[in-house]
């Protein structure tokens, strides 16, 4: 069933101009060639102007270029307002929670064991500006999420069956581990003003995250596709933190897993995240990109980087590079490629 929010206004069935019949999907009246949204679009058009920050009127302005004729001028017009504003968007700080100071002398408890632990990753974290994307930084969207009833209940149906393969311990960790990701994702959907469901689970075989609009440029699909893994990443060093602060197989197998689902989702191959990151590169960013994951295959020996380097090289040799560098993604990717890698590489043993 499709989500209420995505749906636009109820059309009307005559054009109230000429009274002409209107067709279901139709944008203009063919008799007199009247947006058929007109007043929403005005609503909308007001509302960007109002908007106090530039997530805001991209939302606006994005649910206005879907109720515009392809080809008009006026969606050509707000298609130009929407590139304007995306870079403000991206620049946009993320919020960091308010952290509350530590008693002088005060016995560890189990909490303050976990932030000790997140500390031996801290310097990791804090030389690359888009791992401030971890997941405490963003409580409040992650439990967004949980509220959503189709997520609820299809998180249950991936937790059971993975809970019958591996037990419940695991299950849970692997299941919250996509569950992180696919927020990654919704997150930067949200920040670039794109409208988007919660995750929906697959059982047996991951998430997905249901949009409206398209994304109308490179530069968009990876910031969005590369936002998955991200967060993801931050997921896997949380992990990897707590089985060193209670000395645990368990979350460090965990981690290692999620750090191997994300590097297979950087592959870039059909709809997998490194597909929409490869989207934005040059050919000579690519090739870039193929040294870093041969460079981190021979570092590492983790296997399934055979996978990403085989389908990078062919997608390096494809015709569909972009014209234009895109300095940002390739940072990304080629950050992804090394944090994900040495992860991987430390390989959990008990379940």
């Amino acid at each position: 069933m499709a989500d209420p929010e995505l749906l636009p206004p109820p059309a009307p069935t005559a054009c109230p101009e000429c009274g002409t019949a209107l067709a279901a999907n139709l944008l203009s009246c063919p008799g007199c060639g009247r947006l058929v949204y007109s007043e929403e679009l005005k609503r909308l058009a007001n509302e960007a102007g109002r908007a106090a920050q530039p997530v805001e009127a991209l939302r606006a302005w994005r649910q206005a270029a879907a109720l515009l004729p392809a080809g008009s001028r006026q969606r050509a017009a707000v298609l130009e307002k929407i590139e304007a504003l995306v870079p403000l968007a991206e620049a946009a700080p993320f919020p960091m929670p308010a952290q509350a100071p530590e008693k002088p002398g005060a016995p560890k408890t189990p909490w303050q064991r976990i932030l000790a632990a997140l500390g031996v990753s801290a310097a990791f974290i804090a030389k690359f500006k888009f791992a401030a994307l971890l997941l405490l930084s963003k409580a409040k969207l992650l439990l967004l999420g949980l509220t959503k009833m189709g997520t609820l209940l299809s998180m249950a149906a991936s937790l059971g069956l993975y809970w019958a393969l591996w037990g419940w311990k695991f299950a849970l960790g692997f299941v919250l581990s996509i569950y992180v990701h696919e927020m990654g994702h919704v997150a930067m959907l949200t920040r670039l003003g794109i409208r988007a469901t919660a995750p929906m689970f697959i059982p047996g075989i991951g998430a997905i995250v249901r949009l409206r609009e398209n994304l109308p440029t490179a530069r968009e699909d990876a910031r969005v596709g590369l936002a998955g893994p991200i967060w993801g990443l931050g997921a896997a060093v949380v992990a990897y933190a707590l089985s060193l602060a209670f000395d645990s197989p368990m979350m460090r197998a965990i981690a290692t897993v999620g750090a191997w689902i994300n590097l297979f989702n950087l592959a870039p191959v059909w709809q997998l995240d490194g597909s929409r990151a490869f989207r934005a590169l040059t050919r000579k960013q690519r090739w870039i990109a193929v040294a870093v994951v041969a460079a981190a295959l021979f570092a590492s020996s983790v296997g399934i980087l055979w996978v990403v380097l085989l389908f990078a090289v062919i997608r390096a040799w494809g015709r569909d590079a972009a014209e234009e560098p895109d300095n940002a993604a390739l940072g990304q990717y080629v950050f992804l490629i090394g944090a994900l890698s040495l992860l991987a590489a430390l390989r959990g043993t008990g379940m």
